[in-house]
């Protein structure tokens, strides 16, 4: 079943999820990057968090990680925080592993997931509906974009963004820019690669779902595109310092922008 993101004028993001155990809160987040066992890595009388050198606690955090790990005794870990009081607000993931979801079900504490958590940046003021499934995050601007795969004989054209640009400088990515207004997506995408390579196009092989990316304080909702070309050079413009046709297992070789290959696997497999 298809999920859809909202995007409201007032600078929020709601995020569809699955409600593992209801409720609604809202708070800041403290984010990690990779699993957490409750036991061993969280006090479970104070809830500080003993994997992190800042002495920071879980208590009264939306706490957000990928899923759990370790002892099914992480769950009572989960529950001695909420009888000391040191429980998190909600719990986010991006899969609920069981002893995770038993904890925060005995303990009732708000958890959804199957969100996207990298679109979370610590510190985030976001609203947990466990109830809906959904996490809206506040405060942000999301803006509309496109990006190309463009294949020439088997090989995919990538872009190295000029260290002067203002957005995801210095990195290799694919043709992109923003939506104007009132401009359909296919042809914003036939525009940015004429402006960007002199390459023109009449239409697009295909189209995916949008794919969203985080930076700093912004979410870019991107709207990708296949094309492909005969024999033709591309001649970038200033916004990149180089470019090269690279077979697919050379992507994991350059500095991407994050979902790149993402991007490409989807628009190629689909």
């Amino acid at each position: 079943m298809q999920r859809y993101y909202t995007i409201t004028e007032g600078g929020i993001l709601k995020i569809p999820g699955r409600s593992i155990c209801r409720g609604i809160v809202t708070g800041t987040v403290l984010k990690l990057d990779k699993p957490l066992s409750f036991l061993g890595e969280v006090d479970p009388v104070t809830g500080d968090l003993k994997i992190r050198g800042d002495r920071c606690s879980v208590a009264d955090k939306i706490l957000v990680f990928p899923s759990g790990k370790g002892s099914t005794v992480g769950s009572f870990v989960m529950y001695d925080l909420k009888v000391h009081g040191n429980a998190p607000k909600a719990i986010i993931n991006t899969f609920a592993e069981i002893i995770i979801a038993t904890g925060a079900v005995i303990s009732s504490i708000p958890m959804v997931d199957m969100i996207d958590t990298d679109l979370i940046n610590d510190g985030d003021k976001v609203v947990v509906d466990a109830n809906s499934g959904t996490v809206e995050i506040k405060d942000i601007e999301v803006i509309e974009c496109v990006s190309s795969v463009i294949i020439m004989n088997e090989k995919i054209l990538t872009f190295k963004r000029s260290p002067n640009m203002y957005s995801h400088s210095g990195t290799w990515g694919l043709c992109s820019g923003k939506i104007k207004s009132n401009e359909k997506p296919e042809f914003a995408a036939m525009r940015e690669i004429y402006e960007e390579t002199g390459i023109k196009f009449s239409h697009s092989v295909k189209t995916i779902d949008p794919i969203f990316v985080r930076e700093d304080r912004t979410i870019w909702k991107i709207i990708p595109f296949l094309f492909y070309i005969e024999n033709q050079n591309a001649k970038p413009n200033f916004e990149n310092d180089k470019y090269k046709f690279v077979d697919y297992n050379e992507l994991a070789q350059l500095d991407l922008v994050d979902k790149t290959v993402e991007i490409i696997k989807k628009l190629l497999n689909n």
